[in-house]
């Protein structure tokens, strides 16, 4: 519980002290409220439309949780692929690394014509670009496993199967769980965006279509609440890869906690 206070303090006292000083610069200089809506203002917004927008939430959070899963599965299985063949990972990386060069905004009409409108749209796009992380981390792990030990396994005749679960695979993922940090990030801006141009509207409109019809009736207040409910989802992903790390090397890499 020391543990987790200590942990959540640090970064709890400075969202407050920014949020009150946010909102002290709103009593004072009085912004216009289409403009810069202050924190009491965004919680007035949120707390009149709570269960629509935690219902947006909700579907917005499945949409990144579905897309950063394929992009975790996919990515560290390619990753894992590249690194054992020196020709794939010449002629493939190159071409993986177009998913971050790419502007989502213009694969997302692409993707609502391959898979249609609504949430399978969605979640391809928060898997595209949460996947790169994810691969890249991947290979660059499984490269630089000490080569010490590598000789060691090659002297007993190890097998390439125990090679990677053995040794490849363990020294590898601190590697791994950071791009997969980043990944649950980014795979709620692709979520989010995917949103933009495939959600669907109405009482089951998820976070990203709650945005565009909250800027287009001027609610900046309802855009803040809404990109603050985006954020949290981001933050709940992000929690849960951290305590899999943490379940994963405390034991076996407790310096990269």
């Amino acid at each position: 519980m020391r543990r987790l206070a200590g942990a959540l303090g640090p970064p709890m006292a400075v969202v407050g002290a920014v949020l009150l000083g946010w909102q002290l610069g709103v009593w004072s200089l009085r912004p216009p409220p289409y403009l810069v809506p202050g924190p009491v203002d965004i919680t007035r917004a949120f707390l009149s439309d709570a269960p629509r927008l935690l219902a947006a939430m909700g579907r917005t959070g499945l949409a990144a949780a579905a897309g950063f899963g394929l992009a975790a599965l996919a990515g560290s299985a390619l990753g894992s692929l590249l690194a054992a063949s020196r020709f794939l990972q010449r002629g493939v990386y190159p071409l993986a690394s177009l998913l971050q060069m790419v502007p989502l905004v213009a694969l997302a009409p692409l993707l609502v014509i391959w898979f249609g409108y609504g949430g399978r749209a969605t979640v391809a796009s928060a898997c595209i670009v949460a996947l790169f992380p994810v691969l890249a981390s991947t290979l660059d792990g499984l490269r630089s496993v000490d080569p010490g030990l590598k000789e060691m396994f090659a002297l007993y005749r190890a097998r390439r199967a125990a090679r990677f679960w053995k040794l490849g695979l363990p020294s590898a993922a601190p590697s791994i769980f950071t791009g997969l940090r980043v990944a649950a990030g980014l795979s709620v801006i692709g979520a989010v965006v995917g949103e933009f141009v495939s959600g669907f509207g109405g009482e089951h409109a998820p976070l990203g279509i709650v945005i565009l019809a909250a800027l287009r009736e001027s609610r900046t207040d309802l855009v803040f609440a809404a990109v603050g409910l985006s954020a949290v989802v981001g933050f709940l992903l992000f929690g849960v890869v951290s305590s899999l790390a943490w379940l994963a090397l405390r034991n076996w890499h407790p310096s990269a906690l």
